[in-house]
């Protein structure tokens, strides 16, 4: 069986997420949110967080806005996934929505 490999471009994000704990989690999301929208699978896949809607729950309750829609997609062996979340960042906390 071959071992999955990382691609080279992405093996300085991986190192930088080892740190698995909530709060480093919560800032490498947030981080990256910041840059636009971000779907389940690669929350998981490029942040290394397993469970991506608590982290999201916990931004929510620390004051950001984050809106979510729910897409069908295909994984990277063409299996069909209905209903996975896109998470879009709208506002941080203390920060002016536009009206």
């Amino acid at each position: 069986m071959k071992k999955a490999t990382i691609p080279k471009e992405k093996r300085s994000l991986s190192q930088s997420n080892s740190n698995t704990s909530r709060n480093a989690q919560n800032t490498r999301l947030a981080k990256r949110m910041e840059h636009g929208s971000i779907d389940t699978f690669t929350i998981m896949r490029e942040l290394n967080i397993c469970r991506p809607g608590a982290r999201i729950c916990d931004l929510r309750n620390s004051g950001y806005k984050i809106i979510t829609n729910r897409i069908t997609m295909t994984d990277e062996w063409g299996r069909i996934h209905r209903g996975v979340a896109v998470y879009t960042l709208t506002a941080e906390p203390d920060a002016k929505v536009a009206a």
